[in-house]
């Protein structure tokens, strides 16, 4: 079941979400403070092209906080908003809310998204 979801998230929404964390990450990666930033970018833009039997789990600690306030005012709100009006779009239809409430978890990632770590749902 999880892979014929993952091949209707992906291309009605995987594909675009991914594209946005790839570019949000080349753009942290332009400087040597960013690469941190920029490499945890990748990580959840692999995610996001295929997240079904996968979930996130949160955890972290004052370097997090630190790290997620700093995303927060240099792209973490910008993506957030996307993602809701992403899944406020995919929800209008009754096949697309599954793919609507996926959209919300990944609003939810992309205004923490350090300290927090993708694992298999199995």
């Amino acid at each position: 079941m999880s892979s014929i979801a993952n091949i209707f998230w992906f291309l009605f929404a995987g594909l675009w979400m991914a594209l946005g964390w790839i570019f949000v990450g080349l753009v942290w990666c332009i400087t040597i403070v960013g690469i941190p930033i920029g490499t945890e970018c990748f990580k959840f833009a692999s995610f996001v092209a295929f997240p079904f039997g996968k979930t996130i789990v949160y955890s972290g600690g004052g370097v997090s906080f630190l790290m997620n306030l700093l995303w927060l005012i240099f792209g973490g709100l910008e993506m957030a908003l996307g993602n809701v009006l992403n899944g406020l779009a995919l929800c209008v239809t009754i096949i697309g809310i599954p793919l609507g409430l996926q959209c919300f978890k990944f609003a939810k990632l992309a205004l923490m998204p350090f300290g927090a770590q993708v694992v298999s749902a199995r």
